[in-house]
């Protein structure tokens, strides 16, 4: 079997409240066949189905398969020996964990005015760390965390799209997120550079009401002295680092991109690291995790 004949699964899985069901939505508006809360048991047998249909012409398109799970689905403690039974086989398998903050869990959960699954009557804290520990070793395991703490439905949408969608077989996906100190630094990053070193464009009054991506911000925050060095450094830093994810074959990054409160210095800075960073086997897009804030 090679690379092109094996269906190509995501497992999508994480904490109560962290957005699997947009991830869900997003999957099946690109076209993948998603099924919500599969017993664990019936993971290879899904599989071979769809294997099957896409060989047949019917019901799969491209051999795609979403699998979303929670924590209620049974046989959920064994999912990470069931997806190694599947790779063994030879299956493509990636499993995607999205996780947030227990502050934002809870404001989730609050607003809807629903229990959290291991809540038992309990406090809804008490059910959202019951769960985290229960989750850590898989999430640990995951080929990918994505943290949706900041993220509403439409930026989380955003911030997958790339993901889910990109078709380069031999690419890095990286994400390059602005965030803003003050609302706390991603908990997906694998990088994190802090730009409050540069002077910060909301003291200048003909600046503060623009953002990092107009070219009056842009242009003061990328002309200020260590600006450029600092993106060349940056460069010159991930050359082997991304080399290594290919070897590895490591398909997505995260480089988040910080300052005070992720409207102009770390939105410039994103930017520009985003095109130089780009290349033939890296794939680059960029997320602003604040910029809507207040």
């Amino acid at each position: 079997m090679t690379s092109e004949d094996v269906p190509e699964v995501y497992v999508v899985t994480g904490m109560s409240g962290a957005g699997r069901s947009t991830v869900a939505k997003v999957m099946e508006d690109l076209g993948w066949y998603v099924i919500d809360n599969l017993p664990t048991a019936l993971l290879p047998q899904l599989v071979e189905m769809a294997d099957a249909a896409a060989e047949s012409g019917r019901g799969v398109p491209e051999r795609k398969v979403g699998i979303v799970l929670d924590i209620r689905a049974q046989g959920f403690d064994d999912l990470d020996e069931a997806i190694e039974r599947l790779r063994a086989k030879g299956w493509s398998i990636r499993l995607l964990f999205l996780d947030a903050t227990d502050e934002a869990l809870v404001r989730r959960f609050e607003s809807v005015r629903r229990p959290h699954p291991l809540q038992q009557g309990g406090r809804l804290l008490d059910g959202i760390q019951a769960e985290r520990e229960r989750l850590s070793d898989l999430r640990s395991v995951s080929d990918l965390v994505i943290d949706t703490s900041g993220l509403n439905v439409h930026q989380l949408s955003r911030k997958i799209h790339p993901i889910i969608s990109a078709d380069v077989e031999h690419s890095v996906r990286l994400a390059v997120m602005s965030f803003g100190f003050k609302y706390g630094v991603p908990l997906d990053a694998d990088f994190v550079f802090d730009m409050r070193w540069l002077p910060n464009p909301f003291w200048v009054p003909e600046l503060r009401p623009f953002t990092g991506r107009e070219e009056a911000v842009s242009g003061y925050v990328l002309g200020q002295e260590g600006a450029e060095e600092f993106l060349d450094a940056v460069v010159r830093l991930f050359e082997p680092v991304l080399a290594g994810y290919l070897r590895e074959n490591r398909k997505y990054v995260t480089v988040a991109v910080g300052c005070t409160g992720g409207k102009h210095r770390s939105v410039a800075v994103a930017e520009a690291l985003s095109r130089r960073l780009s290349s033939e086997t890296v794939e680059t897009f960029v997320v602003h995790r604040d910029l809507g804030q207040e």
